[in-house]
């Protein structure tokens, strides 16, 4: 990391929150208050010698008093602070970033890339972010400036197809199968899975025909992919080329670096 001193980076996920020590810890975004405060504290740990705490966490959020705003996720606990939440002591300094703009800054950073960049992030849900001349883009609440997820497409929107129930759900019609995680058509496309190949393919052919006019307007120049789901690109990557093929400026395309999303927390500290 760049930021000197002692810093505990935390990315809250609905499922787990995972450190930047190594640990991971279960999280279950719609359980009781009580248990959603279990698990912060528990990644939060000894903060014995902590110069500062650094959160990424998906909106909505406050991003600037630390307050859970989302009915989504996180439910029981909205409308109470992070600090009280998980028992950070108010000395130690306690700073909020979209998880977006987490993995997008710290990508850029890793890669020392400094013009327009796009990323998305596929998992249980679609996540989009973009950087205009090295400038991550927010809206005033500190989320993306600009949204993927909620396109019109087809009977819904855009992250009802692509995103990893989206992909569950296309296999399932595909087969009949019902109830196969996207984990799990990946096992099956890998193992010559036709059904599961295409559900993938299918997948990013969407993505891609809806992104394209959109990093076109942006020009941007290089696209990043992260989320769960980026575990199984490589089924996915060249149908999402051709769908993209003739962007003027786009240039890269790429997976965001391992751990990116903690280098990201860390510029959060860096001007101390």
């Amino acid at each position: 990391m760049s930021s000197k001193g002692a810093y505990r980076f935390l990315d809250v996920g609905g499922t787990f929150i995972k450190c930047s020590d190594g640990r991971t810890v279960p999280s279950n975004s719609g359980g009781t208050r009580a248990q959603i405060a279990e698990a912060l504290r528990a990644a939060v740990g000894d903060t014995d010698g902590l110069d500062g705490i650094g959160v990424a966490i998906p909106g909505p959020f406050d991003f600037r008093e630390g307050i859970f705003r989302m009915d989504h996720k996180f439910a029981a606990v909205k409308g109470l602070p992070f600090r009280m939440l998980s028992g950070v002591p108010r000395e130690i300094p306690l700073r909020f970033l979209h998880d977006v703009h987490a993995l997008l800054a710290g990508s850029m950073k890793r890669l020392d890339l400094r013009g327009n960049t796009a990323l998305v992030t596929l998992g249980t849900g679609l996540g989009f972010g973009h950087a205009l001349q090295g400038r991550i883009q927010e809206n005033p609440m500190g989320s993306p400036a600009r949204n993927l997820y909620n396109i019109p497409c087809q009977a819904g929107i855009l992250e009802d197809s692509v995103s990893a129930r989206g992909i569950r759900n296309l296999y399932a019609r595909l087969t009949g199968d019902i109830g196969v995680s996207a984990y799990e058509v990946a096992l099956r496309a890998r193992a010559g899975d036709l059904a599961a190949m295409e559900a993938y393919s299918t997948t990013a052919t969407v993505l891609g025909e809806y992104l394209a006019p959109v990093l076109e307007e942006l020009g941007i120049d290089s696209l990043l992919f992260g989320g769960q789901v980026v575990k199984s690109f490589d089924l996915m990557e060249r149908p999402l080329r051709n769908a993209l093929e003739g962007i003027p400026k786009l240039e890269r395309i790429a997976i965001a670096p391992e751990g990116a999303v903690y280098e990201g927390l860390a510029t959060l500290f860096e001007n101390n």
